[in-house]
């Protein structure tokens, strides 16, 4: 009777420890669904707080874009907005007025004109693509029978570029650029080499159609192909040097542009 009564405990305990054993496991696949939706809720949640800030993003004022000319004092700035123009500007009390640096873009709010972002420096993706070399080797002593030339090249982009001040100190605007024109394999290229050299900045090639294509649309029939080309060198400073193949062309290019050499 005794050992009934053991076995019958005995088997009653088994039962007992199998079925604390299956809820175990209940209990341990719950908790991993647990966690794995608990993973999930917050994804989910740092998907709603990206998409809420977008979300004030987007509802936000647009802002102008624009860039610093100089600093007038710790509080203000001139700023140049195109095309609107050139204004003197608050700057927001979060920016440090020492990282507002001439040719610097900014954003300035759209209602107040007050700066207060610092934009990243924008590189058109064509102009990396067009990007000849760094710094060309050619200089001026390559160069013979163009001294008037290379004398008035100095004075128009190699100053500007090296001695900025000296136009500031003057209160007069720096050059814009210069149009060389002549037939081909008379120097416009090789100059235009020379003077990235010896301002140590980059010489790109562009055409000159396009430039009429960019801003001013679709160029004509007679200015189409490869009516000229164009030289411009960047670096510390921005300078422009634009050569056509002849007289003719470049009467006609201009009268394409609508005058638009003399805006841009």
């Amino acid at each position: 009777m005794e050992l009934e009564e053991g076995k019958a405990g005995s088997g009653l305990r088994q039962y007992y420890l199998s079925k604390i054993e299956e809820l175990q496991l209940i209990v341990n696949d719950k908790s991993q669904n647990l966690r794995r939706l608990q993973a999930q809720r917050n994804e989910l949640n740092a998907k709603v707080r990206l998409l809420r800030e977008e979300l004030q993003l987007l509802q936000e004022q647009g802002s102008y874009v624009g860039e610093v000319v100089r600093a007038m004092d710790k509080k203000k700035v001139l700023v140049k907005v195109h095309p609107e123009g050139k204004f003197v500007v608050d700057v927001d009390k979060n920016i440090d007025i020492n990282d507002v640096t001439p040719n610097c873009r900014v954003a300035l709010r759209n209602d107040s004109y007050t700066l207060h972002k610092i934009l990243p420096n924008k590189v058109d993706p064509l102009v990396s693509l067009m990007m000849v070399e760094k710094v060309p080797d050619s200089t001026y002593e390559m160069i013979g029978g163009l001294d008037k030339q290379i004398k008035e090249i100095k004075e128009v982009i190699e100053l500007p570029v090296k001695h900025p001040e000296l136009f500031e100190a003057l209160g007069i605007a720096q050059p814009k650029g210069v149009l060389l024109y002549g037939p081909p394999g008379t120097g416009k290229t090789l100059l235009a080499r020379a003077v990235a050299h010896h301002t140590d900045c980059t010489f790109i090639r562009v055409s000159g159609s396009e430039l009429v294509q960019k801003f001013i649309g679709e160029a004509r029939p007679p200015h189409r192909g490869k009516n000229g080309e164009g030289a411009v060198c960047h670096g510390t400073g921005t300078c422009s040097i634009y050569h056509l193949h002849g007289r003719n062309r470049l009467h006609r290019l201009l009268a394409a542009g609508g005058g638009f050499w003399r805006g841009q």
